[in-house]
């Protein structure tokens, strides 16, 4: 007899931002040289996970991990903004999952993450919102060319498009 299981849930790596290990800047750059963290485009409709990975900054330490994280989504003027649902971490990665966004924007992420032993990790990760869905017209009823409506042998409009 067939037994049920229960499906263990890993996080998508494809939208997962990895954290370096908070080197010191080379001679010469900036901060403002380094490219901004972001995570792929995300479709209005789309509630995805998205993941940091702080293990870089936490390599000298193994029993530290992710106890607590903090988020700030700007902007977040309207309920159609990207909305915050689960967090979830796993030792040095925290799990974000995002809803909602208005095609066109990019919102930035404002993240902290607080460790077992202390530490508090900022960042802010942008996250573009574009229209990825497909939007299809509405069926119209095809006409003749007299304007009168085509039907099926059961009368139904015979719609095209969409």
């Amino acid at each position: 007899m067939p037994i049920a299981v229960s499906q263990v849930w890993r996080p998508a790596s494809a939208r997962c931002v990895v954290l370096d290990g908070a080197l010191p800047l080379p001679r010469g750059v900036l901060a403002s040289d380094i490219a901004p963290l972001a995570w792929p485009a995300k479709d209005p409709g789309d509630v995805l996970d998205y993941e940091i990975d702080a293990a870089a900054l936490l390599a000298g330490d193994p029993t530290d991990q992710v106890a607590s994280v903090g988020v700030t989504i700007v902007p977040a003027a309207s309920p159609l903004d990207v909305q915050l649902g689960r967090v979830a971490a796993d030792g040095a990665v925290a799990v974000l999952w995002l809803s909602g966004g208005q095609a066109g924007t990019t919102y930035a992420v404002q993240v902290s993450l607080a460790t077992l032993k202390g530490r508090v990790i900022g960042r802010t990760v942008l996250l573009p919102v574009q229209q990825l869905a497909a939007v299809l017209p509405a069926p119209v009823p095809l006409t003749a060319e007299d304007g009168t409506v085509v039907t099926d042998q059961n009368g139904n409009p015979i719609l095209v498009g969409g």
